[in-house]
């Protein structure tokens, strides 16, 4: 899979930066995210108060499987930006639950927006067509994200979060402006699963 230019894919004018799916070597950079996250931030991904990303989570993506569990990281230069990750529903293959995290001085600037489309294209390629989400309702920036893309979809809410199920199909990805986006399936993504991607750099 070639590197992705945010620029090309989404036009939200963020230099420098691209999205490749999360390898072996980038273990140390996600921990290097906990200096660049708030206390709200972490909790609005991890729904508990850490004082940072947290060890059983780093080892979670290092048992990405890139079928059933992946995930994609923005980078600038060295360091990561961001996080969007799916996971496969047991015996439901075609639904996935996805999580995103995004350091504090990349937020609102539509980084998120960008990791959803390109995860949701790469999910698609597997067959899945429907994403399962948890947003803290206190997250207002994800919640007004959701309705953006999904204004059909209605919530569940239970024990202070919102449940979302989003039929990829239909999502409108936006930007921070609110202008619709690129369609990922237009972007430098090869159309290909095959492993030697896999090996990161």
């Amino acid at each position: 899979m070639k590197q992705l230019d945010v620029r090309t894919a989404a036009h939200i004018g963020l230099d420098d930066v691209r999205i490749r799916p999360y390898g072996i070597t980038d273990r140390d950079r996600v921990h290097r995210m906990s200096a660049r996250l708030s206390a709200a931030s972490l909790y609005t991904r991890f729904f508990s108060g850490t004082p940072r990303i947290p060890d059983h989570y780093l080892g979670l993506l290092d048992g990405l499987d890139h079928w059933n569990r992946d995930a994609l990281v923005a980078l600038d230069g060295g360091e990561i930006l961001g996080i969007a990750e799916y996971v496969r529903a047991a015996g439901r293959p075609w639904r996935a639950d996805i999580a995103i995290l995004v350091t504090d001085p990349w937020q609102r600037r539509g980084l998120g927006s960008a990791l959803v489309a390109c995860l949701a294209e790469l999910a698609g390629r597997r067959g899945i067509t429907e994403f399962d989400a948890d947003v803290v309702l206190t997250n207002r920036p994800a919640l007004r994200f959701v309705r953006h893309g999904w204004p059909a979809v209605h919530a569940t809410s239970e024990g202070g979060s919102a449940h979302f199920h989003l039929p990829l199909a239909r999502a409108a990805f936006r930007n921070s402006a609110g202008n619709a986006m690129t369609d990922p399936r237009n972007t430098a993504f090869e159309r290909t699963d095959s492993p030697p991607y896999l090996a990161q750099r």
